[in-house]
């Protein structure tokens, strides 16, 4: 598996340049079962990820740009009475798929993104009375702008905890952006992408992801690193039970991803900050000494000796 990974990661750098960091953690995200928040300016390649992502790993991908105008039937289907045999019948929304990008979530109303953060947790929709199950493998990839927030919505404390992580593609560096420029003077990248993997293939190595050994002094760890947001005085909302969880799938996936089949505690000090910083709510002390939430859990980290794993 792991060399097939390699593949995966290779094809995935070939398509965004530069941001080996943030697309392994996408990749680990989505091997831990998780959804992903890119929050970061348009135009760094967020659409570009979640396109070639989808094509190397041939899953089903869907787009849905949220405008005010969106309403949750475009999310989770419909039904519609059909003349010819005298039934309702079923009109699947956006979510039937395997990879649902949902563009600008914060620009749509707060009872869309719930109708998607629904779908997100129970794996299935409810569409007057009946339920159907996504297929699977399913992963919501959802962007916002950080910059733009005239007429949005933005996704309360609550909704933002059913994101195994939040993450920043960023801008590129020079040279990055040089071979980004020569690579699509006449073609595009996307257009070679090579499909690597199937769903069968995904779901076996899911489940392999959870077979991760985590040892009990880790998830010791864990659930000290965790406790400490809920005591810090700068935070007036600390890491939830759901985060400890997300933090030791992620920890587990991190693992799988460098090819070994138990967690160490540098696995879990890597997605430190990604799984639980849009987690937490500084207090307002906190914000006018202009601390943030990142160097608060930073520094949190910093405190708690790891265990040593033999």
């Amino acid at each position: 598996m792991a060399e097939i990974m390699e593949q995966v990661q290779k094809e995935l750098a070939s398509v965004i340049i530069g941001k080996k960091e943030v697309t392994d953690k996408i990749l680990m995200a989505f091997l831990a079962r998780g959804h992903i928040l890119l929050e970061d300016v348009p135009g760094v390649g967020k659409t570009t990820t979640a396109l070639g992502l989808s094509k190397i790993l041939g899953l089903e991908f869907r787009r849905i740009q949220f405008t005010p105008d969106v309403v949750p039937s475009d999310v989770t289907g419909f039904t519609m009475y059909n003349k010819e045999n005298g039934q309702f019948q079923y009109h699947p929304g956006a979510v039937m798929c395997n990879m649902l990008l949902a563009d600008e979530i914060n620009r749509t109303s707060s009872k869309t993104q719930s109708a998607l953060l629904e779908v997100m947790e129970e794996g299935n929709v409810t569409v007057d009375g009946v339920t159907y199950e996504v297929p699977k493998p399913f992963v919501v990839i959802a962007t916002q702008n950080p910059l733009g927030t005239a007429g949005t919505q933005m996704l309360p404390e609550s909704q933002l905890d059913r994101f195994m992580v939040r993450l920043s593609m960023g801008y590129p560096d020079v040279k990055s952006q040089v071979e980004l420029l020569r690579d699509r003077q006449k073609t595009n990248p996307l257009d070679s992408v090579r499909k690597i993997l199937d769903t069968d293939k995904i779901l076996e190595m899911q489940q392999e992801t959870d077979n991760v050994y985590i040892s009990d002094p880790i998830l010791e760890y864990i659930s000290v690193l965790t406790d400490q947001t809920r005591k810090n005085q700068g935070i007036v909302l600390g890491v939830s039970p759901r985060g400890a969880l997300a933090l030791s799938r992620m920890s587990k996936a991190r693992a799988y991803l460098s090819g070994r089949d138990y967690v160490i505690p540098e696995d879990i000090q890597e997605v430190w900050t990604d799984v639980c910083a849009h987690r937490i709510v500084l207090s307002p002390k906190a914000r006018i000494s202009d601390l943030t939430a990142v160097g608060v859990l930073t520094q949190i980290l910093k405190n708690i000796e790891a265990p040593r794993v033999e």
